[in-house]
């Protein structure tokens, strides 16, 4: 037997791939693990739960073994809706050689609003290398012939670091809304996994070796309520799925112990381009807190705020200044 149509999988410690020849079209999936943070989105969005969350390890409170994902090749379809969705952009897929995502490409995903910006006229150019260290993704860096900085938009996560660390001269939207909150209280003593896992340093450990929160660079991965050893508990229930006529009734779970957690992560809305879809309304169920209300961070004031300007990586020092 040839095996076109079959899927092949491939992982190591730095990566995830997943391969489908077919007749006209050759699918491969890859996963980068070294971006994967092991978050709540991609096991929650897969429409046929090919993806399942692996725990890390926790040693005397710290990480010492990086939770991430792994996927059932058998049930994997590459519709790439994790593609689309994972915060980190860790996951791509190309068809034929080429980047192509299927649930874009046929408009039953939307493509989210989200950006990075840069006013190198309002930049204070004393800060471009505390700038640049401070990118959490690795994604800024000079352009030497153009005297400007500039951004791998394809990998930048939106954490906001860089608008707190210029001073305001990078503006960045997130696709996300939502909120993080941090009860230290409830935290299990002398654990600090989370601000290990944490992709930007909206968790982070401070000089003091204290656990703390700047909820500005939150992007809302839920990557530490995974991680976390105070587990969430679910229970099911069922909700109406209305999309171009049709009606369906579909189990979800929901959380039932929220006050008891550590830390939680909720999103409320997502910005992005129009779309008409029954995959895009499930996905949103599965992914999206019951909420009605909006608090909108206030940029202005985040860019003066003590605590997200210490929460870099020297930023003590340039506080001083």
């Amino acid at each position: 037997m040839s095996g076109r149509g079959l899927t092949k999988k491939r992982r190591d410690e730095k990566e995830l791939v997943l391969e489908r020849a077919m007749v006209t079209r050759h699918y491969v999936m890859h996963w980068d693990l070294e971006r994967c943070v092991g978050c709540q989105i991609g096991p929650l969005v897969c429409p046929k739960e090919a993806i399942t969350h692996v725990d890390g390890v926790i040693e005397n409170g710290r990480l010492v073994e990086k939770q991430s994902v792994d996927v059932d090749p058998d049930k994997c379809i590459f519709c790439g809706e994790c593609v689309e969705m994972c915060p980190v952009n860790a996951i791509e897929i190309t068809i034929n050689g080429k980047p192509e995502n299927p649930v874009i490409e046929y408009e039953t995903f939307p493509t989210l609003i989200q950006s990075t910006t840069f006013n190198k006229r309002a930049f204070n150019w004393e800060r471009k290398d505390f700038v640049i260290e401070n990118c959490s993704a690795d994604v800024i860096s000079y352009d030497e012939k153009k005297k400007t900085l500039i951004v791998d938009d394809a990998h930048c996560i939106r954490c906001r670091q860089c608008e707190v660390a210029s001073e305001g001269a990078f503006k960045v939207s997130q696709p996300w809304q939502g909120s993080v909150i941090l009860r230290r209280e409830l935290c299990v003593e002398g654990c600090l996994a989370c601000a290990d896992i944490c992709p930007t340093r909206a968790l982070h450990i401070n000089k003091e070796g204290e656990l703390m929160l700047a909820d500005y660079y939150c992007i809302k991965c839920g990557a530490c309520v995974q991680v976390c050893p105070v587990k969430a508990e679910y229970e099911e229930y069922e909700v109406k799925v209305e999309s171009q006529g049709v009606t369906k009734v579909v189990k979800h779970k929901r959380v039932i112990n929220k006050e008891k957690l550590p830390v939680w992560v909720e999103r409320w809305r997502v910005q992005h381009a129009p779309v008409q879809s029954g995959a895009w309304v499930q996905a949103l169920l599965m992914l999206a807190d019951d909420k009605a209300e909006m608090v909108e961070m206030d940029r202005k004031n985040a860019l003066k705020r003590r605590d997200l300007i210490v929460a870099l990586k020297g930023g003590r020092e340039i506080e001083q200044e």
